[in-house]
Formats: C-alpha cells, sequence, structure tokens
C-alpha cells in the first residue's frame, strides 16, 4: 500500500479512514503500521441507503481492535452525509437511522472493552 510510508512521516495523532466499503482495503494494513496513533473508523456508508447492522459495525471494530487499544478507535462515518451541486448523499431519514446504528454499536463495545 503505497499510502502507509505517507502516513508514517506525517505528525499527526488521528488518522480517518474510511472502512465501510470493502474498496478501503484491509485494516490490517493500516493496523501494523500506524498502530502507535489513534483511528477514526469509517463504519457508515453514507453514499447508500442500506443501514448498516450493529453487527457489521460492531465486526469492523473488533477487527480493529487487534491493532488498536479500545481508547485509540473513535467511530465515524466514511466521508459525511453533506449536500453537494444541491444533491445530499442521502436523505435526513437514513441519515438518522445510519448514526443511531452507530450509536448502538458504540453503546455494545463500550460495556464490552471498558
Amino acid at each position: 500500500m503505497p499510502l502507509v510510508p505517507a502516513f508514517k512521516k506525517m505528525n499527526v495523532n488521528q488518522f480517518v479512514l474510511e472502512y465501510a466499503t470493502p474498496r478501503a482495503g484491509e485494516i490490517e494494513i493500516v493496523g501494523k503500521s500506524l498502530k502507535n496513533k489513534e483511528l477514526g473508523l469509517g463504519v457508515i456508508n453514507p453514499r447508500t441507503d442500506e443501514i448498516e447492522s450493529v453487527d457489521f459495525i460492531v465486526s469492523k471494530v473488533e477487527e480493529a481492535l487487534q491493532y488498536y487499544a479500545p481508547e485509540q478507535i473513535f467511530l465515524n462515518t466514511d466521508c459525511g452525509f453533506g449536500c453537494f451541486a444541491e444533491r445530499c448523499v442521502n436523505d435526513e431519514e437514513n441519515a438518522f437511522k445510519k448514526l443511531k446504528q452507530m450509536v448502538s454499536a458504540a453503546k455494545i463495545l463500550r460495556k464490552k472493552y471498558q
């Protein structure tokens, strides 16, 4: 992965990366190389109408937990729910449902890993 050497040179505390879709690659690659950094873990795809399951989100975090401590992981969406050229990436109702799933997963993970 050609980005990892560039990431290693960056003087930052956290990388916010998209992992809600398979095209993002493997968490293992970044996890092995950047395990001393915080990870903003993208677990929600704002570009689809499909609402991610709590189990899907929890499984993504548990995969990241192989490389990061719980306090190093922050849940977020891939990119965001912004609007572009008068066309929102997703509608308000779906965005709310997706974020609600992320919050539910976070509550489960906090109970399990704190």
